[in-house]
């Protein structure tokens, strides 16, 4: 039967007008995409990862054998640096190794850590943690020395943030506020697309906001943050988690960010929900959770297992024009120019680099 089948489609297939056998027209002529301009981008303004900045997270294989491997790239300095050091210390004090991801909540996060610890379905002794770790206060969620730069002759972070067209100041505002009511709501959409800071803008590598002269990342989606409990708790490092959603900007400023997936996203994302609080495997769905069986500071692997990445310089004319073509897409499949994107929409362009090259 199956022969027949067979048989029966290619003759149908064969009895169709020409026209109708070939595939998808071509894709029309227009301006360049996003991908198209990153595609093209000359190598001097990719800027290499330092493989002391890349955590690498071996999950147990899947359900078919295959490998699942995640890659972490840590956030630089001035931000969240002693979250930072402590989880390069956990690392290689191999702290990690066999604990598992205890919570999986739709369109917010993933997060890994000892199931013992913090967990309200988590019963016996929390593992214990290696000495040495610093404990951060709530005054390090910001920075106030950080201070953005653009490339000198081509100003591209500046042109970026145009682009991203989120950029709200006090002037803005005072200035909205000031109108008639009727026409506050219209100004505001336009001039607030960000509400939760005065500045947005993606410098240095890294979606940053800021106010009042104090600056924090951002959570987009595939963010790296400590989890912690109550005020006045930081969290060590030993907790982390993910976004896996849309982006819970209300966390910026009260929760440390540390970095983000640059690798093996697809590993965490796809992972089955809990059902219990906040996303929580309960005690009948201790099967669920997925065992990390280790995490690696790449710089202590040896070269041939050392991954190796690189990021679209920031402050580059091509990420300007990259942001710009995000924010205001021309390509030939769009109708209508968004005229903005919100900081997370303009992912920063990361790529595997092969050995050698």
């Amino acid at each position: 039967m199956k022969k027949l089948l067979l048989t029966a489609a290619c003759a149908f297939a064969l009895s169709l007008p020409a026209h109708a056998q070939t595939e998808a027209p071509e894709e029309p002529e227009g301006a360049p995409s996003p991908n198209q301009i990153v595609d093209a981008t000359p190598q001097a303004e990719w800027v290499t990862i330092a493989p002391e900045d890349l955590l690498v997270m071996t999950l147990v294989p899947d359900a078919e054998g295959t490998a699942r491997e995640v890659v972490i790239q840590l956030m630089p300095a001035p931000f969240s640096q002693g979250w930072v050091d402590n989880i390069r210390k956990l690392a290689r004090a191999k702290w990690y190794d066999d604990i598992t991801v205890n919570r999986v909540q739709d369109n917010y996060v993933v997060q890994w850590g000892d199931p013992n610890y913090d967990n309200p379905e988590g019963e016996g002794v929390a593992k214990p943690l290696p000495e040495g770790l610093s404990v951060m206060d709530e005054g390090e969620y910001t920075e106030d020395s950080f201070v953005p730069k653009a490339s000198p002759d081509k100003g591209g972070l500046q042109a970026a943030a145009t682009a991203i067209g989120i950029i709200a100041s006090r002037s803005t505002l005072e200035t909205i506020f000031s109108l008639p009511a009727n026409e506050q709501q219209e100004a505001g959409r336009a001039a607030l697309a960000d509400r939760y800071a005065e500045f947005s803008s993606i410098a240095q590598g890294w979606p940053i906001a800021g106010r009042n002269e104090e600056f924090w990342p951002v959570h987009c989606y595939g963010m790296v943050g400590v989890g912690r409990g109550y005020s006045p708790d930081t969290g060590s490092g030993a907790e982390l988690y993910t976004v896996i959603g849309h982006a819970p900007r209300h966390l910026d400023r009260n929760i440390a960010l540390v970095g983000r997936i640059i690798s093996g996203m697809e590993h965490l994302s796809s992972l089955p929900r809990g059902s219990g609080a906040l996303g929580f495997y309960t005690a009948e769905e201790a099967d669920k959770r997925t065992p990390i069986l280790s995490v690696r500071v790449a710089s202590d692997l040896p070269d041939g297992e050392r991954p190796q990445f690189e990021y679209l310089s920031t402050e580059s004319e091509t990420f300007a024009r990259y942001a710009e073509a995000r924010a205001n897409r021309r390509d030939p499949f769009f109708i209508v120019p968004a005229g903005g994107a919100d900081i997370c929409n303009i992912p920063v362009p990361v790529r595997p680099v092969s050995a050698g090259e």
